[in-house]
This record gives structure tokens, sequence and C-alpha cells, in this order.
């Protein structure tokens, strides 16, 4: 069998139609994510495609492409449904929609080159269900579209070193999206690329100690490609900033993760091998049940080549200090065509005692994490908001099953089956999730609920919300850039400058101290309405009340 392009075209589509399920109806999700949309809204709204701004102060983390791309695609929907949607999330969502769509085809080829056509497709449905690369291809973070250029970069790394084994010549153009795509990488994320862009050479160079296919991607000129994408906007937001976006993004944000762990997020090595079970479930028991397959053929060109792929970024972050799961997603394609190649190509070798007391005890965490993904929806629809979903239902009886029908499958050794059976799960669980679960969370939905109490109750059409204890991103991009994030006594102060048109949104907590500051000034409130339920990024419970002077 041959993959052409019209099974790459299909795999598309397939990972088009299962990641939109939940993109409409999703809130902002993370506190990471509002931050893009609304700051790629201000870019949009303001004309600035320079000058990276959340309200009024500079967002200088990383180069302007992610928002370059969210700026388009929201003014794409902007002129095809009108202005309002510039506060809806799922323009801003697209790239990354789009970018899963490319990623899972992109894989299927790294996978189809090496190990033949079966292995790709294989690859391709093991990243296509991860819950690490489901949760990122639906938010409007720079994830998924940094992993499309990172497997671009790795794909023409591929093309070179299989040219190399093949003896034949490498094509100019490939050499020269090479160094295009670890241009496009430093205007999404600065010189992260550089990590796999340069990594993975350098570890193959290191085992194998000959650098002269290196040679074939043109490097002696490939760098002023590189240099020519980026360069412009840097030498205009250097003198835009004069000099502070350098001293932020790299200094602060890029060198200060390595040395110190960034907001509260601190973790000593090995923190990405512990969230793996999660992070690439179901995927990942087959592809600890795969190391012993994969030891055995490390000499093999394709799995060295992989080898080098997963082994220097992997290292890399988990040696930094600040950690975040996703980091080491650009590894999952790699990870996902060994497992395949597993799974598909090589017979099983069972590990000795020790080993099948280890891979016993991880499989009894992988199965513990499948259970509770699969009944995770129902228990939250309970217990947050009473109510038993016959959608959700239908998703965890569909799901309990096949994660039961794996787990026998697995004892029997049938590998293959097993893996079907946990990504036919782990399809149906997400599915419920996203279709029946999270629109109906109605307790974590604070942002858009307070968000639209603001929006029937303010009384002019430049009015602002003050928010006085709950203050999220979220709320800012829902309700519009002016809102304040204030303490409850400087809103009293803020909403005496302009009685007419403001509102204060306050945690009933935080009422005594509003109330009394108005009150010095001789102001009583009135109360519009009322929302309440958990902060989901720090589990807070709020009692929020709409106010307004009387």
């Amino acid at each position: 069998m041959t993959l052409t392009l019209r099974h790459y075209a299909l795999l598309g589509l397939l990972t088009f139609l299962l990641a939109l399920p939940g993109r409409m109806t999703l809130p902002p999700l993370d506190r990471d994510e509002p931050r893009y949309m609304e700051a790629s809204e201000q870019m949009l709204t303001s004309g600035n495609l320079i000058d990276v701004r959340f309200q009024d102060k500079p967002r200088y983390l990383q180069p302007a492409g992610i928002y370059w791309l969210e700026a388009g695609s929201a003014r794409i929907a902007e002129v095809a449904f009108g202005p309002e949607i510039l506060r809806k999330t799922w323009p801003y969502r697209i790239p990354s929609l789009l970018a899963a769509s490319l990623i899972i085809p992109l894989t299927a080829w790294v996978g189809a080159s090496l190990f033949g056509a079966v292995t790709g497709l294989m690859a391709a449905a093991l990243l296509m269900v991860s819950t690490l690369f489901v949760a990122e291809s639906h938010m409007a973070t720079i994830d998924t579209v940094l992993l499309l250029d990172i497997l671009c970069v790795e794909a023409t790394l591929l093309r070179a070193f299989l040219d190399r084994q093949k003896n034949r010549p490498t094509l100019l153009r490939t050499a020269v999206f090479f160094w295009l795509s670890l241009g496009v990488g430093l205007m999404l994320k600065g010189p992260v690329v550089l990590i796999p862009g340069f990594g993975t050479p350098l570890a193959l160079w290191l085992i194998e100690r000959d650098k002269r296919w290196w040679s074939r991607l043109r490097p002696s000129w490939g760098w002023l490609l590189m240099l020519a994408v980026v360069v412009p906007w840097c030498v205009a937001i250097d003198v835009i900033s004069g000099g502070d976006f350098f001293s932020r993004a790299v200094g602060n944000n890029f060198l200060g993760k390595v040395a110190h762990g960034q907001q509260a997020h601190g973790l000593p090595p090995g923190f990405h091998l512990l969230v793996f079970a999660l992070a690439f479930w179901p995927g990942s028991i087959f592809a600890v049940l795969a190391i012993p397959a994969i030891w055995a053929r490390r000499s093999l060109p394709e799995v060295r080549f992989l080898l080098c792929w997963i082994l220097p970024h992997w290292l890399v972050f988990e040696l930094i200090a600040t950690k975040l799961p996703h980091y080491v997603l650009p590894t999952y394609p790699a990870i996902a065509v060994l497992t395949a190649a597993a799974l598909i190509n090589w017979p099983e070798v069972r590990p000795k005692r020790l080993g099948r007391i280890l891979l016993g005890a991880y499989g009894a965490v992988w199965a513990g994490v499948g259970i509770a993904f699969c009944v995770a929806g129902t228990v939250l629809l309970y217990k947050m908001e009473h109510m038993i979903s016959v959608r959700e239902a239908i998703a965890m009886f569909g799901s309990l099953p096949l994660m039961a029908g794996a787990a026998v499958l697995l004892f029997q050794h049938q590998r293959r089956q097993a893996a079907f059976c946990a990504m036919g799960a782990a399809i149906i669980a997400q599915a419920g999730l996203f279709l029946a679960v999270i629109p109906n969370l109605q307790t974590i939905r604070l942002a858009p609920r307070a968000a639209a109490l603001f929006e029937e109750s303010k009384p002019c059409a430049d009015s602002v919300l003050i928010s006085t204890s709950y203050s999220e991103p979220s709320l800012v991009f829902l309700a519009g850039q002016h809102t304040q994030l204030i303490g409850p006594v400087e809103a009293a102060r803020y909403l005496k400058k302009n009685p007419r048109c403001d509102l204060a949104l306050v945690d009933r907590k935080d009422e005594p101290k509003f109330r009394a500051e108005l009150q010095k000034n001789g102001m009583d409130v009135l109360e519009y309405g009322r929302v309440s339920g958990i902060n989901y990024s720090n589990g807070h419970h709020l009692d929020l009340g709409l106010f307004a002077p009387r």
C-alpha cells in the first residue's frame, strides 16, 4: 500500500472534523488563550501589526507571528459576519484547527517514509487522539501552530537524511523550505525552534560522526533565508520598544525559564515523563511497551533519526526549570511513529522480570487514567451542575467497554487490537466532553456569564466594566479592552469618575470595602444582577454582583 494525496487529504479532513466539536461553545480556556485572543483583537482594531499589547501593556513574550495569524483569521470572520464576531472565541482558534489538520497527514508521511503506509496511518491515529494534542488543537494558543512548523523542519531534515540513505541529490526546494521553516519558527516562538532544528542534526553527527549530509541543506547561505524572515520585524520592534522587547522576550521569558520556574511552574527533571501517561493517552502505554523493541533496533537509520529528533528536545525541556506539558509536544509525532512501528512492523520483545513488573505498574496507571477519562464528564456534570446528560452517558457507556477491551487485549499480548480499542474509547470520550459536558458546565463559565450580564445591563455604548474580585484575562477579552481589573477601593474611586456609564463587578466578600469607599463620597449603588461559580484557574468560589451608582 502506498499513501497518495487522496489519503493525506482524507486524513486532514478527518482531523478537521474530529477537532471541530466544541470549538464554538468552549469559553476562553486557560489564562494564556484569552491573552492571545485579546492581543490579536487589539492588533486588528488598532492596525498596529508590530507592537503586541494586552490592554495598555506590552506583551513581549514572543514575536508577532501567531498574533498575525489569529488577527488575519479574525479579520476574515469580521468581513463575513460583522464586527461583533471579534468578541467570539472561534475565529482566533482557526489557525490551531488548520494546523492540526496539516499535522496529522504530515505525521503519516513521516511514518510512511520510514516504515511503510500502514505504520504512517497508525502513527497519525495515535497522535490524532492523544490528550495533549486534542486539547491544544482546540485552543487559540501558539502550541499547535508551532508543532506544525517544527514538524515541517523535521520533515525536511528527514528528506535530506533519506536522500543520503538512497544516494540521491537533495533538491534545492528542500533546503529552501528548511530554512524558511526555521525563520517562521523564529517569528512564532523565537529561539525555541532552533532546539529541534539544530538539535536533531547535531545529535546525528555525534552518533554517526558524519556531517556531510548536513551540506545537502545548503547551510552556507540558507541561514540568510532564515534571517530574512525574522529580521525586518525584529528591527521594527526594537525601534518601537527601545530595545525593551528583546530584554523581556529573550532575557526574562526565554532565558528566565531556564534558570527559574516562572508562574509557579518550576518543577524537577522527570516531570514530562511523569505526565506522559495522560498527555499521550491512549498511546502512552503502547509507547512504553515499544521501548524494548526500539532499543533492540536503535542502530537502524530510521530509528536513529527519530531518537535524535526526540531526545535532544526532551532533555532540554526536562533540564530547564520551568515546565509545562506542551513543551515536549513537538516530540510526539516522532514518538507516535516509533510506537506505530513497534505495533505494525516489529515482533513483540518481552522484557525480563523486573521490566514486566514496571510495565505492569505503568499499565495500571494507564488503565486508571483511561477509566477516569471515560467517566470524568459524567462526574463533573453531576458534581458541578447536579445533572445527568444523556449524550454524556452514551459517551461514557460507549467508551468504558472499549477501554475494558483494550485492557483485556493487552493482557493477552494483542497490542495492535488493544490500540484500536483504546483509540476508539478516546474518540468517544472526547466527543462526550466537547459536545455534552463542557457546554453545560455553567459553574466554571464565570467570564462568559459576567460579560453577558454586563452587556445586557450597560447604560452606554462605551460603558467600562470594573472588576474588583475576578481578574481573569478571559473577562477582558469578552467584556472589552478597557475592562479595569483593580481592587474594591480603587473600583469605587474609578466609578465616581464616570458614574453615568461604568459598572462594577464585585465579589460578596469585597462588597463591604467597596460600599464603604462609595459612602465616603456620598454615593450608593444599585445591584443589576449576580453570577456565582468557580474560578477554575485557582479553584476559588465567587459570588459576583454587578453594580451601578444610584
